[in-house]
């Protein structure tokens, strides 16, 4: 009884320090909503505005009726109509227009003859990403012309693909990201405030009352993170209300599967975090690993924002020691697809083996420590 009141009076006091620590507070509290914010709004792949030159040389029913289309679509704003194509790379090379589209002449002759038009459309390769979603964007509105017009005009039928995007219809960028950026913020707090914290101890030279106190190891380091494990569930559940309504993110799944997935990911990035500060002697250590060691491959390996599979073989094998990969795979999963247990039990099961390698890992160094 006086060991388990020992236990919870070193809990509460680490609630007590995380509460008078202003910059701790901040870190946790503060934080992720910033950062939920800031990359929710910022990081988008779709275009909101193209600005587009136009030069109609056919200047028939069909290249006018394509140009309001164009423009009324919302997407495209006419700042120039341009005449020449010395003009057309002057527009781009001073950054006044993103697109060009030109019309060739008897436009409206082709498509009635042949079925079939030919109209030049020019991008600023300099940005290759953006070229290819503006040039989708200009051939969607052409098609959706075409497949309009195909009553009235006497073109050839045959078979016409209809596209559609399960999952997310609109292709909102803010479905794939913040997803992402749920595992990004619960791996970076989780695990950055865990690493400082047994460094802290030794720094502050409170080492030495934890090593003749009656608490075991596995006692000192439960507590270190119980208090980081329940502010990291609120974070959960603050991250999940602020893309729900702020960004409108669904949540076809299960509710209940979500939060428990995200409490073992958490389990994982806190022993990960321990983990950290069982091999560092100093804050500023432990703290430039966990920055160092865990943003980058968080954003660049874990599928967060480039696909896993179109990456080398070497990168791909090494993508399967990062924790976020296998969380990403299921709060998407969830999320957008509506998935259940039985078809992220893999990914459920490979957390939970890194969970217990690295708690073993922390508490064998530890233990060693204390030696």
């Amino acid at each position: 009884m006086k060991e388990w009141s020992s236990f919870v009076g070193f809990v509460v006091k680490e609630f007590y320090h995380i509460f008078r620590d202003r910059r701790t507070a901040a870190i946790l509290f503060g934080m992720p909503v910033i950062q939920l914010l800031l990359f929710g709004y910022a990081i988008r792949n779709e275009i909101q505005e193209v600005k587009i030159g136009i030069a109609d040389l056919s200047r028939d029913a069909v290249s006018q009726a394509i140009t309001d289309k164009l423009l009324s679509s919302g997407t495209f704003v006419l700042v120039k109509n341009p005449q020449s194509h010395s003009e057309i790379q002057s527009a781009f090379r001073s950054g006044a227009m993103s697109e060009a589209v030109i019309f060739e002449p008897a436009s409206d002759r082709e498509i009635q003859r042949e079925g079939s038009m030919d109209i030049q459309v020019i991008t600023d390769g300099s940005d290759p990403n953006v070229s290819r979603i503006i040039t989708g964007y200009t051939a969607s509105v052409i098609r959706d012309y075409l497949s309009e017009s195909a009553t009235t005009v006497d073109e050839p039928k045959g078979v016409v693909p209809v596209p559609l995007m399960m999952f997310n219809p609109g292709l909102k960028s803010v479905y794939l990201f913040v997803p992402g950026l749920m595992a990004l913020i619960l791996m970076l707090v989780s695990a950055l405030m865990t690493s400082i914290s047994i460094t802290r101890e030794k720094e502050s030279g409170t080492m030495e009352v934890l090593l003749v106190s009656s608490l075991k190891p596995i006692q000192i380091i439960v507590g270190k993170v119980v208090p980081y494990f329940l502010l990291s569930f609120i974070n959960v559940i603050s991250i999940l209300v602020i893309a729900s309504l702020v960004f409108g993110v669904p949540c076809r799944g299960s509710v209940l599967l979500l939060m428990a997935e995200s409490l073992l990911f958490i389990m994982t990035a806190l022993s990960l975090g321990m983990f950290i500060s069982t091999i560092t002697s100093s804050q500023q250590v432990a703290m430039m690993i966990s920055l160092g060691g865990l943003l980058l491959p968080t954003i660049l390996l874990s599928g967060f924002i480039f696909p896993v599979a179109s990456m080398p073989l070497p990168l791909q094998v090494i993508s399967n020691v990062i924790p976020a990969k296998w969380y990403l795979i299921i709060v998407r999963a969830i999320m957008l697809k509506g998935a259940g247990f039985a078809v992220l039990w893999q990914e459920t099961l490979v957390l939970a083996v890194m969970t217990v390698v690295l708690i073993g890992a922390s508490l064998r160094n530890f233990s060693e420590r204390l030696e």
